[in-house]
């Protein structure tokens, strides 16, 4: 994010999730791998929510002088809105391995060893939105993200176990489901056909104490944070209060219907100020049901590196730019990638993006709105820019992978091996800093690789592993790639060192 928007916003919060560590509140940092979103910013949950607007009469003037009346639309949406509490269960080693632990080291955690200590729990609180009668509900990735268990509370302060049925943190969208029929369900609404100045309202059950509702207008569409790390991003920009636990919750239109998710607002102090930020459901609908269907989103990419042709420029450089492109809006595409569908359909660099299957685009958060709601295979329609000649060109979209191909879903299970972090004295004993021994190993793809028990990873696909959360991020990345192979360096207690290729590709039969 750039430092004009980093004044406007101050600090962006991810609202929703109130982390509770050994009994008191502690401050949330949100964080990819190793670097903290947004420059290290701290992510601060706030603590305070406006319960007094709950279905109070609310009307305001409309274009025609007419008054727009919001209790039918707050009537439907409250009780569908639920309050997701998720638990972190954690545990912790009772005694680190001492210089005398040679033997558990290198041959493993004997009886009468090390033994787990269970930890107090993090708790973490947000709301989440019913979207069909059945029970599945959808909320915010951060809500529930390592949640070990996680509980729904209606509006009528019934209370279900909730189930994880897929995440998707390129979005921060997650889909849960609770056992039970004829819930109360907020019908979908098109996020496309908001405008600015619409009013709207923003319901969440932040407390578990009934659903709140607030008021505001849209103030802005396809807003772009840089907040999810590369993710989609896509946002409704609207001033009804947002605050602590409104995340996965709801944003309505006047009609009642469901048109985005609550996800962060803006604040220079982490308490609401002005501005709030929802996913609009022209995502949320695709990455849902593919989350139903597969467990996975399958994703539609199109192969360009690009931004903004007006992007920050002074009005002479803008001019200037007009000049050589003869155009000032669109994605002025920097970089095709190889192999993929960009590069296929005929798609150069220097060209800009103005449209596509005729929806006018001007900046990259409008494109990926677009791209979202499409599957790999799908075909669609780029108008373009080449020369100051307009230009339409049909591409068939494809997966990360380069392919139009279903993308399973997949984790370290298919690996078939169990992981450990090594103590302070076992990296001393062998000279190294960093490392993860394989615990155990049963069937599956790194038994076939030829992986045994106790070897010690070092790096995979180049990168370093320290822990399990480090195999993961590569695996994932991995997972997306076209080759869809670990590299893995390693060693064995002994020193000698091993090196490996892992395939999970989809092919290999477990």
């Amino acid at each position: 994010m750039n430092k004009s928007v980093r004044t406007t916003l101050g600090v962006l919060a991810i609202v929703g999730l109130s982390t509770i560590v050994a009994g008191t509140t502690a401050e949330y940092v949100m964080q990819k791998g190793d670097q903290t979103i947004e420059n290290n910013q701290r992510f601060r949950m706030t603590d305070t929510n406006d319960s007094s607007s709950l279905l109070k009469k609310t009307s305001f003037m409309g274009a025609s002088g007419q008054p727009i009346d919001l209790t039918t639309a707050a009537e439907k949406s409250i009780h569908a809105v639920v309050h997701i509490k998720s638990t972190k269960n954690t545990t912790r080693s009772s005694r680190q391995l001492q210089s005398n632990d040679l033997f558990e080291y290198f041959f493993g955690p004997q009886q009468g060893g090390r033994q787990q200590v269970q930890s107090q729990p993090q708790i973490g609180f947000g709301s989440g939105v019913i979207i069909s009668n059945d029970g599945y509900i959808v909320t915010n990735n951060h809500v529930v993200e390592g949640a070990d268990e996680v509980s729904v509370t209606l509006n009528d302060n019934r209370t279900f176990p909730g189930r994880i049925i897929g995440t998707d943190p390129s979005t921060d969208l997650a889909l849960i489901k609770i056992e039970g029929k004829n819930f109360p369900v907020l019908a979908i609404g098109n996020s496309e056909s908001l405008k600015v100045g619409e009013w709207v309202l923003a319901v969440g059950n932040p407390f578990n104490l009934t659903s709140t509702v607030t008021a505001g207008i849209v103030s802005a569409k396809a807003r772009s944070l840089g907040v999810y790390n590369n993710g989609i991003e896509s946002f409704i920009q609207t001033d009804a209060a947002i605050n602590q636990g409104n995340s996965g919750g709801a944003l309505v239109n006047s009609r009642g219907e469901l048109v985005g998710i609550n996800a962060i607002l803006a604040s220079p102090t982490g308490a609401y100020s002005g501005y709030g930020f929802a996913i609009p459901t022209s995502i949320m609908t695709k990455v849902v049901s593919d989350l139903k269907e597969y467990g996975t989103v399958q994703r539609a990419v199109l192969g360009i590196r690009g931004s903004s042709v007006g992007g920050q420029l002074l009005p002479e450089q803008l001019k200037e730019k007009e000049d050589k492109l003869g155009v000032t809006d669109g994605i002025l595409v920097a970089e095709v990638i190889d192999d993929g569908a960009a590069k296929e359909a005929g798609i150069l660099v220097d060209d800009v993006i103005v449209g596509i299957d005729g929806m006018k685009i001007t900046k990259m958060s409008q494109l990926q709105e677009q791209l979202a709601k499409h599957n790999p295979g799908d075909k669609v329609k780029i108008k373009l820019v080449r020369d100051k000649k307009d230009k339409v060109i049909e591409v068939t979209l494809e997966n990360e992978q380069g392919t139009t191909a279903v993308v399973k879903k997949a984790d370290l299970e298919i690996l078939g091996a169990a992981f450990q972090e090594l103590s302070i004295n076992a990296k001393r004993q062998l000279g190294i800093n960093y490392g993860l021994q394989v615990s155990g190993v049963s069937s599956g793809r790194m038994k076939d690789a030829g992986i045994r028990r106790n070897f010690i990873i070092l790096k995979v696909n180049g990168h370093k592993i320290a822990s399990t959360d480090d195999l993961t991020n590569v695996f994932k990345a991995a997972r997306r790639s076209p080759d869809q192979v670990l590299f893995i360096t390693g060693i064995m207690p002994s020193g000698r060192r091993y090196n490996y290729a892992v395939d999970i590709s989809d092919s290999v039969k477990k």
